[in-house]
């Protein structure tokens, strides 16, 4: 008897043990950084051909998306033909067209790509926004022959839903509602992380 309560005590423990290595495992799960602006570009087609246009009126433009998995954005990554020291980056939700988060970027040299870690921004699965620049230059990106793409498109966990435009004021941070499929003007992304 005495060595069936050991043989079960031990047993008990082992399991315990396993139980708790497998949630340390759990726990530990981390998963890599993705930037869905390649992707964007190769299977929108708008990586065939690449304009740099400069001092061409004042913008808000960019690409509007869905994470198919929760996360966060940990840092914004850019790439003008032109300096500026203080260019706007938005996030906005695109259902209610408000304001999630705006940061500036300090872009030193042209067409050098620059990255700004920020405090990470929680992102919801399924939900839609809308990721913007604030900007008179960009870089011009179609296909060769300008036929349009065809959204949405998958880049990872990041569902592209669209492109729009809007003329704005340096001062102004106004939604984009000029909806394009026939070029990209950018670069203009983020890196995000899979949290769940």
């Amino acid at each position: 008897m005495k060595a069936l309560k050991t043989i079960l005590t031990l047993l008990l423990i082992t399991v315990s043990t396993v139980s708790c290595s497998s949630d340390d495992d759990k726990d530990a799960v981390k998963y890599n950084e993705e930037n869905p602006l390649d992707a964007y570009m190769a299977g929108s087609g708008f990586s065939q051909k690449a304009v740099d246009v400069k001092n061409s009126g004042i913008y808000e433009y960019g690409f509007s998306f869905k994470p198919t998995v929760t996360g966060k954005i940990n840092s914004l990554i850019v790439k003008i033909p032109d300096v500026n020291p203080t260019l706007r980056v938005t996030l906005w939700d695109a259902a209610t067209k408000t304001v999630i988060k705006s940061e500036t970027i300090n872009v030193a040299t042209a067409n050098v790509t620059v990255e700004k870690a920020i405090s990470p921004i929680a992102l919801t699965k399924d939900k839609e926004y809308f990721f913007t620049v604030n900007s008179d230059d960009w870089i011009n990106r179609t296909k060769t022959d300008g036929s349009a793409a065809t959204y949405p498109i998958v880049a990872g966990n990041i569902t592209i839903t669209g492109y729009a435009y809007i003329s704005s004021t340096a001062a102004e941070t106004i939604f984009p509602t000029n909806a394009r499929n026939t070029y990209y003007a950018g670069d203009v992304t983020f890196k995000f992380q899979q949290t769940e």
